[in-house]
């Protein structure tokens, strides 16, 4: 039998383990953890907005043109251009690191929507609540909704155009949420706004785990 002098190159599909050749197919890492999170708040004030703008992929989008039949049902406000709405969801994704991946569903904002909630919060566990300060009436809904669900959430108010209305305190008196319930700022137009927000959306579902889990 002939054999090698001296060990032969190994080809790329293969790695040396001890004396053991074992093929990357074997030796797959483990992917990162799932994690749902829900974007929610009423009509216009930035949730597809988010979702793009953090998104690796392509956000998925339900956009329809806005009709004549959505004046006086559905009002975007009189300083905004919008001229379509979201009427089923909003979907992307982002990695934060090689352990953890989040997986973002946008809610539709108008009341007649309301109905789909139940199914889009399923399994999610965490919740970013987008605010309008110029609309902040179209916001208690949401606000209600995960407090009854028990869903860790977070309030993050759009600074259109750079611009906070009002000063957190009073967004979170006008909201009436609870000391426990952080309340920040965030810009939905860039990556790095979106992504501390829901970092600390995060955080929050961490929090109530450990809770739980310590009782």
């Amino acid at each position: 039998m002939d054999y090698e002098p001296f060990p032969r190159q190994l080809t790329p599909d293969q790695r040396v383990v001890g004396t053991a050749r074992v093929p990357d197919e074997q030796r797959r890492t483990t992917p990162p953890v799932p994690v749902k999170i829900i974007v929610a708040g009423g009509f216009g004030v930035g949730k597809t907005t988010t979702v793009g703008a953090i998104s690796e992929i392509s956000p998925l989008t339900t956009e329809a043109e806005m009709t004549m039949e959505s004046i006086g049902v559905d009002d975007p406000g009189p300083a905004t251009s919008k001229t379509t709405t979201t009427i089923a969801m909003d979907f992307g994704c982002v990695t934060i690191d090689k352990t953890l991946k989040l997986y973002l569903f946008g809610t539709p904002g108008q009341s007649r929507f309301a109905f789909m909630w139940d199914d889009l919060i399923r399994g999610a566990l965490g919740a970013l609540v987008v605010v309008d300060t110029n609309r902040i009436d179209d916001c208690y809904p949401a606000v209600d909704y995960f407090e009854r669900a028990g869903l860790p959430f977070v309030v993050g108010v759009n600074t259109f155009d750079g611009q906070l209305g009002y000063n957190l305190d009073e967004v979170r008196w006008a909201l009436a949420v609870r000391e426990d319930v952080p309340v920040l700022s965030f810009d939905a137009r860039f990556r790095g706004s979106v992504r501390d927000a829901l970092l600390v959306v995060l955080d929050q579902a961490l929090h109530k785990s450990i809770k739980l889990n310590s009782h």
